[in-house]
């Protein structure tokens, strides 16, 4: 009775766990909003489906195996001298080398195709966004619009966003799941990105990078919305009486936890550059010494650029 019983067990953790999967629809990273998100998805069902190729049989037999081959059913085939198959050993080694070069040339047009640095064509003038990362909030420039928000992201839908991001404080990651394409903020570097909304809504934007006491609660929306919408927005924050310049981002910068959305008219139309070459002098250092061979430190690697 013990394999029927342990079949039985193994039946039920398996719907258990289709059922507790069943809640992924929640998940942002299903639920795409985005041409980014979308191509990203597509990426992930497919791993996951070609991983199961080997992953469904291995359970399946892990199930059948010891139910057939018990000792109580005196039907199976006992075959003590069995020590080859040249059939197996075909498809426990050719189907893995499929699924490995069916991934790798995926993964291989998709990195270039959804690079982040790659501007989105969508047959209208994109949105320049600057966003700084702080502790623990986000600090989002608009130099066009001459207005700055902490912790609250507004664009208008079908009209693409390009970001330029660094750090004023310790290595972060910018990431909105529905829209895709996470990317590092880094102190004295500049990272670049290109996202785009198809729907309107308001989105998690997190980071992902653990950056201290306050990274739990360091997130904001981001709201997608029609372009009246946005404009109507725009001048609205362009009426607000706070003033942004050197004196009040120091004040900003100060690290707080679960800051409120705030909204300023930019008096100084170069505060990213500031904050951006802020740190240029020490990684040029850094750099200088690595160039050496005299200091070892971890980098990141992947596009990066110096200001």
């Amino acid at each position: 009775m013990k394999p029927i019983k342990t079949f039985v067990l193994s039946a039920f953790l398996s719907i258990g766990a289709a059922a507790l999967l069943g809640g992924c629809s929640q998940f942002p990273l299903l639920d795409p909003k985005g041409p980014i998100g979308l191509s990203e998805r597509f990426v992930i069902f497919v791993s996951i489906a070609l991983m199961l190729i080997v992953v469904i049989p291995v359970i399946a037999m892990a199930l059948w195996f010891p139910l057939k081959y018990r000792a109580s059913n005196p039907k199976a085939t006992y075959m003590p001298n069995w020590s080859q198959s040249t059939k197996i050993e075909l498809v426990i080694w050719l189907v893995p080398a499929v699924i490995i070069l069916a991934l790798s040339i995926m993964i291989w047009i998709t990195t270039h195709r959804l690079d982040p640095y790659k501007p989105i064509d969508a047959g209208v003038r994109p949105i320049t966004i600057e966003a700084v990362s702080l502790d623990w909030k986000w600090l989002f420039i608009y130099p066009d619009q001459k207005i700055a928000t902490v912790n609250q992201l507004v664009f208008p839908v079908n009209v693409p966003l390009s970001f330029r991001l660094t750090s004023g404080t310790v290595m972060t990651s910018f990431f909105i799941p529905q829209l895709g394409s996470q990317i590092y903020a880094m102190a004295g570097m500049q990272t670049r990105l290109h996202l785009l909304a198809h729907e309107t809504g308001t989105y998690t934007g997190q980071n992902q990078q653990f950056s201290g006491r306050g990274f739990s609660d360091m997130t904001f929306k981001a709201v997608a919305t029609s372009r009246e919408e946005f404009d109507n927005w725009v001048r609205k924050v362009g009426g607000s009486t706070e003033k942004l310049d050197a004196a009040r981002l120091e004040k900003i910068a100060a690290p707080s936890v679960a800051a409120p959305v705030a909204h300023f008219t930019l008096a100084q139309p170069d505060l990213f550059d500031r904050i951006l070459n802020q740190f240029k002098s020490t990684a040029d250092v850094k750099s200088a010494a690595i160039g050496r061979g005299s200091a070892s430190m971890p980098m990141q690697t992947g596009a990066l650029e110096k200001p």
